[in-house]
């Protein structure tokens, strides 16, 4: 027997933008630097996942509450997930009891 997986539909530019709490037109702009992800459909209308409003939601605490530009946002993101990565590393356990850094 086959089971599919139920799949959440992608949101549109517009459910996107209001459940962000952004302008469709700032979406647009944070997709053009690469801060979001999104799917374009026909007609080239965007399409995004869930999730995304996670990464929404960072960028907007990060430019609202540090007053970070969209450029230094793309930096502190790569760094913060950077920071994440090495964390979970850290506590991962390692066969050999030894760490290993990048």
């Amino acid at each position: 027997m086959t089971y599919l997986l139920a799949r959440r539909p992608a949101l549109d530019l517009g459910t996107f933008a209001r459940a962000a709490g952004m302008h469709p037109e700032l979406v647009r702009r944070l997709v053009a630097l690469g801060l979001l992800d999104a799917t374009p459909g026909p007609g080239g209308d965007l399409s995004f996942a869930r999730e995304q409003l996670a990464v929404a939601a960072r960028v907007r605490r990060l430019h609202d509450g540090l007053a970070l530009n969209y450029a230094a946002i793309s930096l502190v993101t790569e760094l913060l997930d950077r920071i994440a990565e090495l964390e979970r590393a850290r506590r991962a356990p390692s066969s050999t009891g030894d760490r290993q850094w990048d």
